[in-house]
């Protein structure tokens, strides 16, 4: 069984056991989270997809961590300006979840 479910702005395909990095959630490490927002549920017997979302679907998640990604830098400048530019570094907060249940 799997399901497509949809946090922060993205939707992932998950399936009990996997471990997925979402974006940033304020919860705890150890805490459990309870995603509503199902967009289909794949079984066995065929596919259910909602409109928008699947009613009475769950999904629930056990917090792994809490972190930051790798550094990105950034650097812009003006041709023929001088001395005009700017660097930026920039770490993407994240969420580490392992998924332990879909219930449908």
């Amino acid at each position: 069984m799997y399901a497509i479910i949809e946090t922060g702005g993205k939707q992932y395909q998950v399936e009990e056991g996997d471990e997925i990095y979402i974006e940033k959630l304020e919860v705890d490490a150890d805490d459990t989270v309870t995603f509503d927002k199902v967009i289909a549920v794949g079984k066995d017997s065929g596919l259910n997809v909602g409109v928008p979302y699947v009613s009475g679907a769950t999904v629930d998640a056990k917090v792994i961590k809490n972190g930051k990604g790798k550094k990105i830098n950034i650097f812009t400048y003006k041709p023929k300006k001088g001395s005009s530019y700017k660097r930026q570094g920039h770490r993407q907060p994240y969420t580490m979840v392992r998924i332990d249940a879909i219930k449908a």
